[in-house]
């Protein structure tokens, strides 16, 4: 052991970095597959060159960003030898359109939650509106019009779905916060805690005009009431 690097938050915080001529002495007594018994002691093991004669493959950083394709075409084009240059960024960006396909049914299940929890929303209001009708029709005895018992109802929809954005996002942030040591310490991975995109900004705006649309619902029924509905004992 040499020394511990300093942490990057990436996987490589994770790594074992050691040089090629320890990887050829690592593989000392298993050329053939199994450990035949016979170890070699240190001072063989000292005396030996393990200058390795290939390699599988390395990692090439260039000064010029622009010479990657030329330099990579170079490569794949080598007469002497078969080789194949491959870029990372265009393997990981593969790798992420592969997994686009759970991407998506992530986003169908958020959707799902979504609809659910407005639909709840729409039954708890559905549900309290029968219980105050009264209040309502006393309301409009004291002047209200239709319209304002409408907008009551639409904004009662309204600061729900706010209230239960902002408590979501509010606990997303918590948790971040929370877990951003742990899954550092455990595998290495750095959690920055970013503000919101523009594109989750126009979902939550999306849930938010959700939240008022379902608000007309009872805010309709409501409306429709005359003063004498709530008014009247119902057995």
């Amino acid at each position: 052991m040499v020394g511990i690097l300093a942490p990057t938050g990436t996987p490589v915080d994770k790594t074992v970095h050691v040089s090629l001529e320890a990887i050829e002495a690592i593989h000392v007594g298993w050329e053939s597959g199994a450990n035949l018994g016979h170890q070699p002691s240190a001072e063989q093991l000292a005396q030996r060159d393990f200058t390795p004669k290939q390699i599988t493959a390395m990692l090439v950083g260039l000064k010029s960003k622009i010479q990657t394709f030329a330099l990579q075409r170079q490569i794949n084009d080598y007469p002497q030898e078969p080789l194949s240059a491959i870029m990372p960024g265009v393997a990981l960006h593969e790798l992420w359109g592969m997994m686009s396909v759970a991407e998506q049914a992530l986003m169908a299940v958020s959707v799902f939650v979504v609809v659910a929890g407005l639909l709840g929303m729409l039954s708890s209001l559905l549900t309290s509106l029968q219980e105050r009708r009264r209040e309502m029709s006393i309301l409009r005895a004291m002047g209200a019009r239709p319209q304002h018992v409408f907008a009551l109802l639409v904004s009662e929809a309204s600061v729900l779905t706010l209230v239960g954005i902002l408590l979501g996002v509010s606990v997303l942030y918590l948790l971040l916060a929370l877990a951003a040591p742990l899954i550092a310490s455990q595998y290495g991975i750095q959690i920055a805690l970013a503000g919101l995109t523009a594109y989750e900004w126009q979902l939550l705006g999306c849930v938010q005009l959700a939240g008022i649309v379902i608000g007309f619902i009872p805010a309709l029924r409501a409306y429709r009431q005359s003063l004498s509905d709530g008014m009247t004992i119902r057995l």
